[in-house]
């Protein structure tokens, strides 16, 4: 395998990727991502993982990863907010409460077509900020391009506490699902990734030792 082709143009996924150390390019489909009817969460973001890989083109030495990412609060799906208006109230509605994240991704091997897919979800406690912490967060503009309208890893509204999860899926990318659905492909990455992702997101992982014994 000559590298990576990430289906993203998010700098979360392109940040989280950098830490397997795999040499990957950029290449970005323009997708359709509304839902349809009748459709699960988790349905939908395997659905739009698959066809963001599917709409890449990619040199046959090279493995094209995809992922998305959704917030859901009981069943509904919670996209990123139309403005800040919309993002104040997916705010108010989280706070102080559970809710899930969807990630679904999908890695296409394109010298003969072999796709494979794996989805995380995870629990997320949101503490319960206030109305003007709110205020300032969406000032910032950070909540606009997240689904949910919130970024885990906002150092100034830290959202969330007392995760007991995958902190990288609420980023964007699981990167230890990442490592067992493409050792199916007889790829296997050359540095200790739980370890190079929780040193960077400087988070103590209980999850990542269930994920890759699957």
């Amino acid at each position: 395998m000559n590298g990576i082709v990430l289906a993203s143009n998010s700098p979360r996924r392109r940040e989280l990727l950098a830490l397997m150390q795999w040499d990957f390019i950029l290449s970005v489909a323009d997708v359709d991502e509304s839902t349809r009817s009748n459709e699960s969460p988790a349905e939908y973001v395997l659905r739009l993982a698959e066809t963001k890989a599917r709409a890449i083109s990619a040199d046959a030495d090279r493995i094209i990863l995809a992922a998305d990412t959704t917030v859901v609060d009981g069943r509904d799906i919670l996209g990123k907010p139309m403005d800040g208006a919309e993002a104040f109230a997916m705010l108010s509605r989280l706070r102080g409460r559970i809710h899930q994240v969807y990630t679904g991704i999908a890695l296409l091997r394109a010298s003969d077509g072999l796709l494979l897919t794996d989805l995380c979800v995870t629990d997320v406690p949101m503490r319960n900020y206030s109305d003007e912490e709110i205020r300032d967060y969406i000032a910032s503009g950070d909540p606009l391009d997240k689904a949910g309208a919130y970024g885990i890893q906002h150092a100034g509204f830290h959202p969330v506490e007392n995760l007991k999860g995958c902190f990288a899926s609420v980023m964007g990318l699981p990167l230890c699902h990442v490592t067992r659905i493409i050792r199916k492909m007889d790829v296997n990455p050359n540095v200790d990734v739980p370890a190079n992702c929780q040193r960077h997101l400087e988070y103590d992982c209980p999850a990542y030792g269930n994920i890759l014994k699957i």
